[in-house]
């Protein structure tokens, strides 16, 4: 990427790429790869050229064409006749899309003659075939987290996004999981910049893990870069990478590749969707996303800017998939507030505490404002919170009148009844502020029967018995604990059915893709499709790591490059591996025993042990009697071999640990860890 090129970004806004003129259905040729079908379909493609461009790193430059409908006119979304029919979680999107469709009808019946008067995109005969893109996903399938896509065409190549997963349970020990990078290490010269849809951990995560590795242009919004710069700051990599600040509707060039930021709704403000014009035909990757018609902040999605790629023609989408086994739409973030309000009164005299996440600034601003309505005072407690809240501030992203945010030292010394406390925790990580407070462990607040407490988050599946044991802590201490089941404390922030089928029927994508989502989530994405009337052999399912190439015509799987997890321990990146892994459960299932023993170099006799040292497997003064069993028979086995005349130490080690071994599982049922320690005198 140039970096000249790229000093000074404008906010342009391009027109939609030229679609090309309509084909004959060809053959479709079927076959099998893997796990995705490689289909070859010559079709009605929606392949299109990229739109005019300025030089690369710059936003494209306006071409010159005759004037259509401004793609920038503000979206109209339905009103609904009352507040109560806006977050109504069955709400009926019919007059949504009808009236969207309308629009999109509008502007493309004004688009100049020959230049995508053909709202699928057409194309001659024979010209289908364009230079080839591979869309490579390195995370975020399967999995919810670390959600990491290559695209690559000819001899550029750009990421989206880059981010972590927590550990799971057998990940003993382990802070983080981030992709295997391998592959963009391989082809470094060939990467143009990483594109950042939004600032939540599981995208943004990774960045300074593989920005040690490689320096490229980091381009997002201004929210994200601000999120960005604390993770830098943090591995002291700041004053060495460059990030570009970007709006909605900006494009920025990528070889031959552009992509395009679409705004979007969700559970943190300046979010963004990615048009990626490509030789072969225009992608949507949707990254997280919902439709609120009554933001917090900002504006709603873009569904315009959507519905005219669409009427373009679209080769593929890839839209997220978190939500697509729950029918209807996500709810408003404005539902919080109303129960924010009833729940504040209910709180009385009493301390009210919020867990929440760090990143959701909107809900943060809820409680401000409700607090300030309620006449409190807040404070933030927990590391990332703080950092967050602190950025939100400085951006102007999260409006805090004068004086309501205090110290949690000052907090302490207020009345019950004037304070709110913002926390993390919310998922019940061992060692978030929640959880400290909820085992006594928190240097600066107690728990007390005067305590009103909201977890305003619903559990990460596999974080259930987490939160539980939390509440159950909390409760012990006598507060009263108020979570997701019992009020609206918590909405999502990815598309529930209704608005993946609203933005299918807009993109009218040739193919789909589902993201980020486990494989029962890509799952039901691909029945919605079928659904939506898109035929069952263009929904492909892809997995981490497979090379899905489409050339404008058809699409197949290229290959596969490595991926996987590399697990973060400390300052170790990659150095725990399955064995590792596998023995941390071995010593957490069973436990250890050492046996160390002494023999002589010259006499080739025992002169000292053996002696057996237990750690987690039993409390050896209550099992003296097995223990000096086990060190006969670890005896009785290295004299058996010196005097048949062994002297291999290798040898001597394995007999002690085989009879050892044998010997408490026989006793137990259980086989500890054994190590061998034989010195020589």
């Amino acid at each position: 990427m140039n970096n000249e090129n790229t000093n000074e970004l404008k906010n342009n806004r391009p027109q939609a790429p030229k679609a090309e003129k309509t084909a004959k259905e060809g053959q479709k040729k079927e076959g099998s790869l893997r796990r995705l079908r490689s289909n070859n379909k010559a079709g009605q493609s929606k392949a299109q050229k990229e739109p005019a461009a300025g030089q690369e790193g710059k936003p494209a430059a306006k071409n010159n064409s005759k004037k259509q409908a401004s793609p920038q006119q503000k979206n109209k979304a339905p009103k609904s006749s009352s507040k109560k029919e806006t977050v109504k979680k069955e709400a009926n999107i019919m007059d949504t899309i009808q009236s969207v469709s309308k629009a999109v009808k509008e502007v493309t019946e004004k688009l100049p003659a020959g230049k995508g008067g053909n709202r699928r995109g057409s194309r001659k005969k024979g010209d289908g075939k364009k230079a080839a893109v591979r869309i490579i996903p390195l995370g975020g399938l399967n999995e919810i987290g670390k959600n990491m896509t290559v695209y690559e065409c000819e001899k550029d190549m750009f990421i989206v996004d880059c981010g972590l997963a927590f550990p799971d349970e057998t990940m003993l020990g382990v802070d983080i999981v981030i992709p295997d990078f391998s592959y963009v290490t391989k082809n470094k010269e060939k990467l143009r910049g990483i594109f950042i849809t939004h600032g939540h951990e599981d995208h943004i995560g990774a960045l300074p893990y593989l920005l040690k590795e490689i320096n490229t242009p980091v381009y997002a919004t201004r929210l994200t870069i601000g999120l960005i710069k604390n993770k830098l700051k943090e591995h002291g990599l700041l004053s060495s990478v460059k990030l570009v600040e970007v709006k909605p509707r900006d494009v920025i060039k990528a070889g031959c590749m552009s992509v395009e930021f679409i705004r979007v709704n969700h559970s943190i403000p300046d979010a963004c969707a990615m048009a990626i014009h490509t030789p072969a035909g225009v992608i949507v990757q949707t990254g997280d996303f919902k439709i609120d018609y009554t933001p917090i902040e900002g504006g709603i999605i873009d569904l315009a800017r959507f519905g005219e790629l669409g009427a373009k023609g679209v080769l593929a989408l890839l839209p997220d998939s978190t939500n697509a086994e729950v029918p209807g739409m996500a709810m408003s973030e404005r539902t919080v507030g109303a129960s924010f309000n009833r729940l504040f009164q209910m709180a009385g005299n009493r301390r009210i505490l919020i867990a929440t996440f760090a990143s959701n600034i909107h809900r943060i601003q809820q409680i401000m404002d409700y607090a300030e309505k309620f006449d409190k005072k807040v404070a933030v407690s927990g590391r990332s919170m703080v950092n967050v809240v602190a950025t939100a501030m400085e951006l102007g992203y999260l409006k805090v009148a004068k004086d309501l945010l205090i110290d949690i030292d000052v907090a302490n010394k207020l009345p019950p009844e004037r304070v709110v406390v913002i926390t993390t925790g919310s998922q019940g990580e061992p060692m978030s502020a929640l959880t400290r407070m909820a085992m006594g462990d928190h240097r600066k607040i107690s728990i007390t029967a005067n305590d009103f407490i909201i977890i305003s988050a619903r559990p990460i599946p596999g974080n259930e018995k987490l939160v539980g044991r939390v509440v159950n802590e909390l409760m012990r201490l006598g507060a009263e604990v108020i979570y997701e089941k019992m009020y609206e404390t918590h909405v999502s922030g990815h598309a529930c059915q209704d608005e993946l089928r609203l933005m299918m029927s807009l993109t009218k994508p040739q193919y789909v893709l589902p993201m980020h989502g486990e494989f029962k989530h890509q799952k039901k994405v691909q029945m919605l499709a079928q659904s939506m009337g898109i035929k069952e052999e263009n929904i492909f399912i892809p997995q981490c790591g497979d090379v899905v190439e489409l050339d404008g015509e058809t699409i197949k799987i290229a290959g596969e490059v490595p991926s996987g997890a590399v697990m973060v321990d400390g300052l170790g990146v990659g150095d725990v591996g399955s064995i590792v892994l596998r023995d941390r459960k071995h010593l957490a299932e069973d436990g250890l025993i050492v046996v160390v023993a002494t023999i002589s170099t010259r006499s080739k006799k025992i002169i000292a042990g053996p002696d057996i040292i237990s750690r987690g497997f039993v409390y050896v003064r209550e099992s003296e009697s097995m223990i000096n069993q086990a060190r006969e028979i670890a005896k009785a086995g290295v004299e058996e071999c010196l005097n048949a005349g062994i002297r291999d130490w290798t040898s001597l080690k394995q007999r002690m640990k085989d009879d050892v071994s044998k010997f408490f599982y026989g006793k137990t049922k259980r086989s500890p860890m054994v190590l061998v320690v034989i010195q020589e005198a």
